[in-house]
């Protein structure tokens, strides 16, 4: 049986709107394996977003539990929920958000000081660089990395400080094909090599073969999926 990490049963979330409520979850239930790829494949509007979201820490359902580890997040307090995030979560954006006036090396460096990281910031960010194929490139500057090689230094930041899952919603959104099937494998890679467990959302559908396991939605609710 599949190690589950994070299990998600009957996960619903309301958001009021001036013409009444919006169901982005309708009763959805996932689980996690741990050391794994598992993608959230849906269109814009489907629901992934908030799923991952919810599953991350990062919002509430409406109803509906996440458990990690079999422990419960949805009873945490909001200190608990920052704390888990701060400790055991990395966080892959589709925006890389990296600092423009400092260094891949320094942009990785700063996760880990701000993260409080008890290891020695400037190997392990150099370490983690390495880890995406960056090493080289460690003292070029955001400007001077092409988009693919941003969100590889966005993926070395969020593994920096030793979480037990990255969540990455949408990394390839704005990068081409290839250079987005590029970032997934390195996902895939890190998963196999250092044990991390990964949880991405997507719409495309060309990157759905590389996932461990994949879970497809369509207006909140939950249309195929595998454990």
């Amino acid at each position: 049986m599949t190690d589950v990490f994070i299990s998600a049963e009957g996960i619903k979330r309301c958001f009021p709107t001036s013409s009444g409520e919006f169901w982005a979850l309708k009763g959805v239930d996932v689980y996690i394996p741990r050391g794994k790829l598992t993608i959230l494949k849906g269109r814009s509007g489907s629901g992934k977003t908030t799923l991952l979201n919810i599953i991350s820490a990062l919002d509430k359902p409406t109803e509906g539990d996440v458990r990690y580890d079999d422990r419960s997040i949805v009873s945490m307090s909001e200190k608990g929920c920052a704390q888990l995030r701060r400790k055991d979560i990395g966080f892959v954006f589709q925006s890389v958000a990296l600092i423009p006036m400092m260094t891949a090396q320094e942009n990785v460096e700063f996760s880990l000081r701000l993260a409080r990281a008890k290891c020695n910031w400037s190997e392990r960010a150099l370490e983690c660089l390495k880890m995406v194929g960056l090493g080289p490139r460690a003292q070029h500057l955001p400007q001077e990395l092409s988009g693919g090689e941003q969100q590889r230094v966005a993926i070395a930041r969020a593994l920096a400080h030793k979480p037990k899952v990255i969540f990455a919603d949408e990394p390839t959104g704005a990068l081409d094909t290839l250079t987005g099937l590029q970032v997934v494998k390195i996902f895939k890679e890190l998963t196999d090599k250092e044990g991390v467990t990964i949880v991405m959302t997507t719409h495309d559908t060309g990157l759905m073969e590389i996932g461990d396991a994949v879970y497809e939605l369509e207006d909140g609710e939950l249309v195929n999926g595998s454990k």
